[in-house]
């Protein structure tokens, strides 16, 4: 039988250097890194600064769109006047940005 079939033996793999394969892999990480990573970290900081910078009188925009006055400010929540004779309270984290001022006047 061994004419007709022939014994398979293992070869050996072929050995690469080891900075072949890392290099792809600091380039990826790298990428990711300045496309993905730092601009979101960027864009927290600044949204942490403008939640600890808000005061009464900013007019502001919630993430949900609402327009309003900040009447009122504590540790974590904030009073915003939408209309009047109406206040909600909304959790500071929740403003998206401070409009110029006189925006709510005239929307």
């Amino acid at each position: 039988m061994d004419l007709i079939i022939q014994n398979a033996y293992a070869q050996a793999a072929p050995q690469g250097d080891a900075f072949g394969f890392l290099l792809p892999m600091i380039i990826i990480f790298a990428a990711f890194y300045f496309l993905l990573i730092r601009p979101q970290q960027k864009k927290q900081k600044a949204h942490a600064a403008l939640v600890a910078n808000l005061s009464a009188g900013d007019e502001i925009l919630t993430a949900g769109g609402i327009l309003g006055v900040i009447t009122g400010i504590s540790e974590h929540y904030a009073i915003v006047k939408i209309a009047d004779n109406t206040e909600i309270k909304i959790q500071k984290s929740s403003v998206a940005q401070i409009v110029p001022k006189d925006t709510f006047e005239n929307a």
